[in-house]
């Protein structure tokens, strides 16, 4: 790693990523990339070692290959999305250009974002930090929101649901696309519904206000949402909490 062009690097240098591809050349050439950019990065050599070692390195961003042996990109990417301690990770694919049916079938399987192979190095470093930012700005966005006077955002949930009964009789405009959550991010959702804070809802939930804000903003990209009111309504307009 170029230790010495990290200070003036827009990114934390504590990022971890963790890449996933079966092409030593290519692996190799990425890490190289990456680690110049100050990112902290681990490889795997296909899906089922990636998901051994997310488990074990629990990385603020995942590249991976979509055809690999033994478990592939799109396998790889359900595990990430079904385990609740890693499913607010980012994850990119690398993948051949014109892959539209992929492309389409990876989005609605959760990916972050795709770069095609093969691509230019300014190119995945600039759609990695757009990634990495997008996530950081999200993460600040629910722990602003953690500090939000309780009352005052009672009142508003109370708001909206008294605004709802009132249109239910009117109409039923529910969103057609309804996005799958994880066990744990249903959990979050019906205790953000209650008017709970990040700190409330890590104490019942037993984890930590970090895993927190993490699933809030999984739910804030799953739902289109910006801030814990829009997620509420939404919540309650498409009935997903009680």
């Amino acid at each position: 790693m170029n230790e010495e062009s990290q200070p003036n690097n827009e990114l934390i240098t504590s990022n971890k990523l963790l890449l996933v591809d079966d092409e030593p050349g290519l692996r190799s050439a990425v890490k190289a990339f990456l680690e110049d950019e100050g990112f902290q990065v681990i490889t795997a050599v296909d899906g089922l070692e990636g998901w051994e070692k997310a488990q074990s390195f629990f990385p603020d961003v995942i590249i991976s290959d979509v055809m690999m042996p033994r478990c592939n990109g799109y396998e790889l990417l359900n595990k990430i999305r079904e385990d609740e301690r890693l499913s607010g990770t980012p994850v990119i694919f690398l993948t051949a250009k014109g892959m539209t049916l992929d492309r389409t079938q990876g989005y609605l399987a959760g990916v972050d974002d795709y770069i095609s192979k093969p691509f230019d190095p300014d190119e995945l470093i600039a759609r990695v930090k757009n990634v990495v930012n997008r996530q950081d700005r999200l993460l600040k966005e629910a722990a602003r929101f953690a500090d939000t006077d309780v009352g005052k955002m009672a009142k508003q949930i109370t708001e909206i649901r008294s605004m709802l009964t009132q249109g239910n009789s009117q109409n039923s405009n529910k969103n057609n696309m309804i996005p799958s959550f994880t066990p744990r991010e249903a959990s979050v959702l019906q205790l953000v519904a209650e008017g709970l804070m990040n700190k409330e809802i890590a104490r019942q939930l037993e984890t930590s206000i970090r895993n927190v804000e993490k699933y809030v903003s999984r739910l804030f990209i799953k739902t289109g949402t910006s801030s814990r009111t829009e997620l509420v309504r939404y919540a309650l307009e498409n009935q997903l909490v009680k």
